[in-house]
């Protein structure tokens, strides 16, 4: 039988041990990187992965997720060049790339990153009209991922991918732009039959004035015409023939 007073003592050294080891090593999975803080300064580089050995009581360890994360950006409420208001969402794309950085130049960097997404989105819409946020998505997600690129490289992050949602317009909005769609469609059929109807007249031109350059033309268009004219069996056919033609038929 085991002395109580054994028990007593062993179980509290369990237990110490217990809580020894668990703060001595860590084990950090492949995607992984840890920061180690040694009496509150921090190395160059962060540790893993695999086992990290941890001085008890003098470091501390902070984990970093090094995969790609995805954030969702909510609604923004945008005011357009052309004074329209739409509501916007928008997913971004990002990882770390220097976990010391992400944990040391920011207090939340998934939080810090999905603000200034916000801001970033309501910033570059508000500068271009609403058929551009329509019509130009690509370039304006390009834009978006490169200003915020630009501005989470001092935190470690690098911004791989922005993708625009969602442009909701104002049930009134979507009226005017049908009107204004319908518009610009039959702006661009007058367009076109006017366009058709100046190239017909060129080719009808160049047909004068090559007819009128060789009289024998003349005549086989005549004797072509007159063709046409009897296969609808016309009663009266007309001959255009000048007076100096007729004359020269009649021998005089």
């Amino acid at each position: 039988m085991i002395p109580v007073d054994l028990i007593s003592i062993t179980i509290p050294l369990l237990i110490f041990a217990f809580f020894v080891l668990t703060n001595i090593f860590k084990i950090l999975k492949e995607y992984e990187r840890g920061v180690v803080f040694t009496l509150g300064r921090v190395g160059r580089k962060a540790s893993g992965p695999g086992l990290i050995i941890l001085i008890p009581m003098l470091q501390q360890l902070r984990k970093v997720d090094m995969r790609t994360l995805v954030a969702d950006v909510p609604p923004q409420d945008v005011i357009s060049r052309d004074n329209v208001s739409v509501n916007v969402n928008a997913v971004i794309y990002y990882r770390v790339i220097d976990a010391v950085r992400a944990v040391v130049q920011v207090e939340n960097y998934q939080e810090a990153t999905s603000q200034l997404a916000q801001t970033t989105l309501r910033s570059v819409l508000g500068k271009h009209d609403l058929d551009e946020m329509l019509q130009e998505r690509d370039q304006l997600n390009k834009d978006i991922q490169h200003i915020l690129d630009e501005q989470t490289e001092a935190w470690g992050i690098k911004v791989a991918n922005v993708e625009i949602k969602r442009v909701d317009v104002d049930s009134s909005m979507i009226r005017a732009i049908a009107r204004q769609a319908e518009a610009e469609r039959e702006r661009r059929a007058k367009v076109i039959l006017a366009e058709g109807e100046l190239q017909a007249a060129d080719k009808l031109r160049e047909a004068a004035d090559v007819l009128a350059s060789s009289p024998s033309s003349m005549q086989l268009r005549y004797l072509n015409t007159l063709q046409e004219i009897a296969s609808d069996k016309t009663n009266t056919i007309v001959f255009p023939f000048s007076p100096e033609d007729i004359a020269k038929m009649l021998g005089r």
